[in-house]
């Protein structure tokens, strides 16, 4: 048998690139929605609550399969070691071998703010110039970079529960730290990227077609949005994992409108002009999908 590769942090870090990661993210939800990836809701063990979480997480595609085991561990915040962390193991659908295994913390990421870019250059307006951070880590900055390639932004604006963590975020970025009704208000696109337990943006700051990229507080006992922001028109990554795992919309008990790789497959219109919510929780699928373009720049390199 081949030796198995391994690639570190800094291996997946020189390979995998916005410009091909987006689309493919796109094609990936897509694929998910129209059923030709398999994948169950992903399994998390609470080892402590509130502290510390061990995830399972697999897909198969048709070609390639995987597993991504990530823990999440709040406990974690502020020591220095991420609250996030992952490896990832790809094996060939067709065979069963194993083909790779992977650093998955860099890939879940990327492939999180891949996401919100790929619904973002759908729902939100052509000439969106605005840009509002709600939180200042490791999402804050991914999403920044991510939106940048998919739409110009004059203005960015930050704001953290943690006052001098924004300050930091806006120094180091070049833009500007406020508080968080003034960054979402007249914003065209917003991203909530915290760990909030009770929601920290209101419905009443949102200007008419402003989208909303909720990826933080994926969790059924946390939420980022209240009830007024909520009763928007709300897109998911999966219905079946929101359903289990997003606060947000278990406790609002807002309506689904549709899974964003249905508006990409053409089953669902885009609801354009619209104010709109993505609250994404991540899925296996976008995971496996970013870990075989990893692989693929290995084979082409």
């Amino acid at each position: 048998m081949p030796m198995l590769t391994y690639l570190d942090e800094e291996q997946v870090r020189s390979l995998l690139t916005w410009d091909e990661l987006i689309p493919a993210t796109e094609r990936a939800l897509a694929d998910y929605s129209t059923g030709k990836v398999m994948q169950p809701v992903r399994t998390v063990l609470p080892i402590e609550e509130s502290k510390r979480y061990l995830g399972i997480m697999p897909a198969v595609a048709k070609d390639v399969m995987g597993l991504k085991a990530v823990t999440f561990y709040p406990v974690n915040a502020g020591t220095g070691v991420a609250t996030h962390q992952a490896m990832i193991l790809l094996f060939r659908a067709e065979t069963g071998d194993p083909l790779a295994v992977m650093d998955g913390r860099l890939i879940t990421e990327m492939r999180t703010a891949a996401a919100s870019a790929a619904v973002t250059s759908r729902l939100a307006s052509p000439d969106a110039h605005i840009l509002a951070l709600l939180g200042s880590g490791v999402q804050a900055n991914a999403h920044l970079e991510a939106l940048r390639c998919i739409r110009h932004f004059n203005e960015v604006r930050v704001w953290s529960r943690n006052p001098e963590h924004a300050r930091r975020f806006a120094q180091e970025q070049g833009v500007a730290a406020t508080d968080a009704e003034s960054a979402v208000r007249g914003a065209d696109v917003i991203v909530t990227a915290t760990g909030a337990r009770d929601p920290i943006l209101r419905g009443a700051w949102l200007k008419p077609g402003a989208h909303v990229n909720a990826v933080g507080s994926c969790h059924p006992n946390y939420r980022e949005l209240d009830d007024e922001a909520m009763a928007n028109i709300l897109v998911v990554d999966s219905r079946d994992a929101a359903m289990q795992e997003a606060g947000d919309i278990l406790m609002s008990k807002a309506r689904i409108y549709a899974e964003v790789g249905e508006i990409f497959a053409g089953i669902n219109p885009a609801p354009v002009a619209e104010t709109t919510i993505f609250k994404s929780v991540g899925i296996a699928a976008e995971d496996l999908a970013a870990a075989k373009l990893v692989l693929n720049r290995i084979s082409i390199n």
